[in-house]
């Protein structure tokens, strides 16, 4: 496997943290936030770009592979967001324009899965945003 395609891979495991983080800023993950998410990962995620894991299946679904794992073993909402934001600031080339939208989309629409969006995701949305403007 290329280095392009390890980072690559690296890149949709670290936002599964991210997304993971949105999901439980509250202290729990709801069942529309996960569909939200699958969601999104089929409609918008597997069109990213043609990295592939090691078995050959579109990394974008590492993002729910990493997702699902943390869900299991209730892992915390800071370290995962500080993780991806110590990915991003390591690989900032790697984050075009339209795919910061489209991280910002998903946290944005994950957020909003269950009753709007409640104090704790704002505080962690309006993070995401300044860090992917600077």
């Amino acid at each position: 496997m290329s280095e392009a395609s390890i980072i690559g891979k690296q890149l949709y495991q670290h936002l599964g943290k991210l997304f993971f983080a949105v999901a439980i800023a509250d202290k729990s993950v709801h069942t529309k936030e996960i569909d939200k998410l699958r969601s999104f990962i089929r409609k918008y995620w597997l069109d990213v770009d043609a990295v592939e894991d090691e078995y050959g299946e579109d990394a974008a679904f590492q993002i729910e592979s990493v997702f699902d794992w943390l869900l299991e073993y209730e892992k915390d909402a800071t370290i995962c967001f500080e993780e991806f934001e110590e990915f991003y600031k390591e690989h900032r080339r790697r984050f075009t324009q339209p795919m910061k939208t489209l991280i910002l989309d998903t946290a944005h629409a994950i957020a909003h899965a269950v009753s709007g969006k409640n104090k704790s995701e704002l505080i962690l949305l309006g993070k995401l945003g300044l860090l992917l403007d600077s």
